[in-house]
């Protein structure tokens, strides 16, 4: 069974709260991306010589390289997560990886999330979508969102969550990542951490040419100093005629968001950067 998990943006993203546990209380809204890697999940046939390792299952992955021990890949912890309470066979796992590392798109969040959606199915687990996003947030923060995967607004850490309407069909997309990681222990160092004003969910329903003006990414504030060319990707977009232009995640890469078409030839301004355009259709 193949599956092709997506990515998200972040539209707004504050840090409200401090918790007892070391993370932080967030709001933001997540909205879907159709940029996807793919995921392949088969039961081998140990008749033809296939091999597993003693935890019950192969893994491979392929395209950008992932420094590691497959155990610690979010697409085996989900397995092993669901292995514990269920009889699922050994299976042979394929992952194709086309997205750049600490990119702040959620990749390996949405990954480990549709491997929780493809064993509920593959296997006729006859998991409720409240008990899907109970073990994806027990992954990772942003896990939960890609259970659901619709716009939704966010709090606590990211699994909870409720529907949010935002217009954004017919604009077209565009995100980039210059070559740059940041690490999420330099995302934190420093954040501003206060209650907002305003819920970023009742800011969405305004016209997205008012965003820059009211949404924003506090970890641009920590960020965007250490790492200027980030910034500048954000100024590019702006000038290139960008209605809404933010950093998504804790970075590094920078969406914009256009009424229509961008200008042709603007992924020639972000040469060595990774850059992705799309048309934004109906979810």
């Amino acid at each position: 069974m193949i599956v092709f998990p997506n990515v998200k943006i972040n539209i707004g993203l504050n840090i409200v709260g401090k918790r007892p546990d070391g993370y932080h209380n967030l709001e933001t809204v997540f909205y879907p991306v159709p940029m996807t890697e793919a995921l392949e999940v088969v039961v081998p046939d140990y008749s033809l010589g296939a091999s597993a390792d003693a935890c019950g299952y192969s893994f491979s992955q392929y395209g950008e390289h992932v420094a590691g021990d497959p155990a610690s890949n979010l697409v085996i912890k989900a397995l092993c997560l669901l292995k514990k309470d269920f009889d699922i066979p050994t299976v042979s796992v394929s992952l194709l990886k086309k997205l750049p590392m600490g990119a702040g798109l959620g990749g390996g969040s949405s990954d480990g999330a549709f491997m929780l959606l493809l064993l509920n199915q593959m296997f006729n687990l006859n998991l409720s979508q409240e008990q899907l996003v109970a073990y994806a947030a027990k992954l990772g923060a942003d896990c939960a969102f890609f259970t659901v995967n619709k716009p939704v607004y966010a709090t606590s850490i990211g699994e909870i969550m409720e529907p949010v309407e935002v217009a954004l069909d017919g604009f077209t997309i565009v995100i980039v990542k210059p070559n740059v990681f940041v690490s999420t222990k330099e995302a934190f160092s420093g954040i501003p951490v206060k209650p907002t004003a305003t819920p970023v969910r009742d800011l969405v329903s305004r016209p997205v040419e008012e965003w820059r003006d009211c949404i924003f990414n506090d970890f641009e504030q920590t960020i965007f100093p250490l790492h200027p060319e980030i910034a500048s990707v954000k100024a590019e977009l702006y000038k290139a005629g960008a209605a809404y232009a933010a950093m998504t995640g804790s970075g590094a890469s920078v969406f914009g968001l256009f009424r229509g078409e961008p200008p042709l030839g603007l992924d020639k301004k972000f040469d060595g950067c990774f850059f992705f355009q799309s048309k934004l259709k109906p979810i």
